[in-house]
């Protein structure tokens, strides 16, 4: 059998395993072998190796939108699933919910923030749509950071969030947590109950807590058209989109 070597300053991986259908969860690992260490090409195609900085992976994109609420539906594979709450809209303002900061401190997310706004929701960190989207979030938007807050919501905990920030080197996103009462979600039309989780989708907010851009990412499991999103986001703060 040919076998590959696979290189890693960090050594670190991350092993992969799906969840149900179409989600798959990626989970930390300390490297058991020496830098250089050879694996077989089956090992190969089921682990994730950083080097420097995150690999991002060739995951579908989806540019079409669902909606919001209560009887509307996303798919994760073959399966519907149904999305629980009041439906958000563009023209909506923020509704009121409280979320935690990694430092477990309430945010109001509705209200005036003076700054616009792109809150990316994500089903869960520890999986690699959402590991990927977050990182595109915070490495792909060209300084974008910059004018615009950038904003990362899941139902992952604080404790989760932080530590994900702190491996994955991430300091231009603030991570909200919506674990405890997944206010957020239900005001918004963005939770589903079983299994419970956000569902993915992608808001821009302007300084008025305003709903001007927003995309339910139809299949889980795809990546948002987070290009548009930073077009847009850039655009709505005075600026003129990137290339």
């Amino acid at each position: 059998m040919s076998r590959r070597t696979i290189w890693s300053n960090a050594g670190r991986i991350a092993a992969c395993v799906t969840v149900g259908a179409s989600l798959g969860v990626c989970i930390p690992a300390a490297w058991a072998g020496d830098v250089g260490s050879e694996v077989t090409p089956d090992v190969a195609a089921n682990i994730q190796v950083r080097t420097s900085g995150f690999l991002f992976k060739e995951i579908p994109l989806d540019k079409t939108s669902a909606r919001a609420g209560e009887g509307q539906t996303v798919t994760m594979g073959e399966h519907a699933i149904a999305l629980q709450g009041q439906e958000i809209k563009v023209g909506d303002t923020l509704r009121a919910a409280t979320l935690q900061d990694p430092a477990m401190q309430g945010v109001a997310i509705a209200g005036q923030s003076g700054r616009v706004r792109i809150l990316s929701v994500v089903p869960s960190l520890l999986t690699p749509t959402c590991e990927q989207q977050t990182h595109y979030l915070s490495e792909k938007s060209a300084g974008l950071s910059e004018r615009v807050e950038l904003v990362t919501i899941s139902l992952d905990t604080p404790e989760v969030q932080k530590k994900f920030a702190k491996e994955a080197e991430i300091e231009n996103v603030s991570f909200l947590s919506d674990a405890s009462e997944a206010e957020f979600g239900r005001a918004h039309g963005l939770l589903i109950e079983k299994p419970r989780m956000l569902t993915r989708a992608v808001l821009v907010v302007d300084a008025d807590g305003v709903v001007r851009y927003l995309q339910v990412v139809p299949e889980v499991s795809h990546m948002p058209d987070m290009e548009s999103v930073f077009d847009f986001a850039r655009t709505l703060a005075g600026e003129e989109p990137a290339g």
